[in-house]
């Protein structure tokens, strides 16, 4: 804690163990937060005056709130809890009755402070998969502050917000490239690769999620264990990486995207590890819930949870390697390879065979289909897509998305696969960078001139991310889907339809008709 607010500050600068009036800690931290609040409610409580309407119920509860943060007032925690709780609910119905009033412009500061906030989230979560590697760069860090910074400002217009998250998407690519930096520094670059979906006979830990430190360390205290280790979901491009192809226990992948675990984690049998996001509360009759463990920024009530690195040493896995020693072996759902691997230096590698491709009109168009899959039914869009695309056309993809058409026998155009999966969802740098590198190959002035369309996918806030980074480099006429953010609104649309060109998706027969 810390309180300087009356005469008795401790040393006359502040109390930090304990007030000296008796205040503990956590009623401190409460009080600050309450306060935190207040403020909140205050500023769109002017906004709302100033359009003629009092509440009188938030002008009681906003001079109760500050009376009883008052040195000596309240010392009961719960009293704080209560009061936080009806805080939020207090802001929300000023909210709400400023939308009722007609507060247009707030609903689009509204919008793009929203769109910002989400770009962050997405940012960290890529600038701490590069930091658990050992890299970072100060510049990424002081951005997302100043970012949050941006987004709590409430007296930037419409148009600086809209600055604000260009420049977010910049910082995207950087991040990107830093992550790019970070995988291929420390596990070579990634290469064609044919992944077993098919399962062996030995016990053995699923992991899911994105960060392949936390793999490596897995890998490298489950050798000689008779244990063996399978991808799940984001997780699958690991296995193009020179640094994993040692590891003869390194089995292959097991199922699908994040959104189908709850019946994929039941056949597997053995322990499931979550290093990131993409978790799916289990149900309350399933199986496998005693099975599943997380690390990192991952947590669900009742899974154990292994602790961080201590001084740069390794994560301890001993727990879950013990209990999948004790488990069966999983049970076979699919047989059969995925191929990937095609990040930009696996590409380039084929570039002058994919360059001939298009020269000679074999290769007619290249259609990037990356992002995030989901539960949707309408997400079938992506594989009726995939399906009716015409022969002569490629497929560039990272992410889950790719599980709606990874497995389809789309067959190949003189040996190029006609899906190329440079893996996860931040390698749709590697995307950006083939991109770039055909625009410099055919010479042309700008990336919009390549035989290029792009339907994205997006579910959550990495994918925004990356959306960001792609309209910051000029990418145009984006069709993302399977519906349009709700956190936009209308006009916010309207600004990324009339300067960015995006759109969303129809049916698969009538968006191949606009190609």
């Amino acid at each position: 804690m810390f309180c300087y607010q009356c005469q008795e500050a401790a040393a006359g600068k502040g109390c930090t163990l304990k007030g000296v009036c008796g205040k503990t800690p956590d009623v401190a931290n409460l009080q600050d937060l309450l306060i935190s609040l207040i403020k909140g409610i205050a500023t769109l409580t002017v906004r709302l005056r100033e359009k003629g309407e009092e509440m009188p119920e938030v002008n009681k509860f906003i001079t109760d709130a500050l009376f009883m943060t008052i040195t000596n007032v309240n010392f009961d925690r719960q009293r704080f809890v209560e009061k936080i709780e009806e805080a939020l609910l207090i802001k929300e119905k000023v909210k709400n009755r400023l939308m009722e009033k007609g507060d247009k412009e707030d609903e689009d500061i509204r919008s793009l402070r929203e769109l910002l906030t989400y770009g962050l989230k997405g940012l960290a979560a890529y600038a701490e998969h590069a930091a658990h590697l050992g890299f970072e760069e100060p510049e990424i860090y002081a951005f997302m502050q100043e970012g949050l910074v941006a987004a709590h400002n409430g007296h930037l217009s419409v148009n600086e917000l809209i600055d604000w998250v260009l420049k977010c998407g910049s910082m995207g690519v950087s991040v990107m490239a830093l992550l790019d930096k970070a995988h291929t520094s420390t596990f070579g670059h990634p290469e064609l690769t044919k992944v077993n979906i098919g399962v062996r006979n030995n016990p053995a830990i699923l992991v899911s999620g994105h960060d392949l430190c936390d793999l490596h360390d897995l890998l490298e205290q489950t050798q000689g264990t008779g244990v063996d280790v399978y991808t799940h979901s984001e997780m699958l491009p690991a296995h193009y990486y020179p640094a994993f192809k040692k590891y003869a226990h390194f089995a292959g992948n097991y199922g699908n995207a994040w959104w189908k675990q709850t019946e994929e984690f039941e056949t597997f049998n053995g322990p499931i590890l979550f290093t990131t996001n993409c978790l799916v509360p289990p149900r309350s009759q399933a199986q496998y819930a005693d099975r599943v463990y997380t690390t990192g920024s991952v947590g669900f009530a009742g899974f154990p949870h292994i602790g961080d690195r201590i001084n740069g040493k390794p994560k301890d896995f001993s727990p879950i390697i013990e209990h999948a020693k004790k488990c069966k072996a999983p049970i076979e759902i699919e047989t059969g390879e995925i191929v990937g691997g095609f990040a930009h230096a696996q590409v380039f590698a084929l570039a002058d065979k994919v360059v001939d491709a298009v020269k000679s009109g074999a290769i007619r168009r290249f259609y990037v289909m990356a992002g995030c899959d989901g539960r949707m039914k309408s997400r079938e869009y992506y594989t009726q897509f995939a399906e009716k695309l015409p022969k002569d056309t490629v497929i560039l993809t990272a992410g889950c998305a790719k599980y709606r058409y990874n497995k389809l026998p789309l067959g190949d155009i003189g040996g190029i696969p006609r899906v190329l999966d440079a893996g996860q969802c931040n390698d749709s740098y590697s995307l950006v960078v083939v991109a770039l590198k055909l625009k410099e190959i055919f010479q042309l002035n700008d990336v919009n001139d390549l035989p290029i369309a792009y339907n994205i996918g997006w579910y959550e806030q990495k994918a925004v991310i990356v959306l960001l980074a792609l309209l910051s480099l000029g990418v145009k006429n984006i069709h993302l889907g399977p519906t349009l953010p709700a956190f936009l609104s209308p006009n916010v649309a309207k600004v990324l339809v009339e300067n960015f060109g995006i759109a969303g998706i129809t049916t698969a027969d009538e968006d191949l008709q606009l190609q």
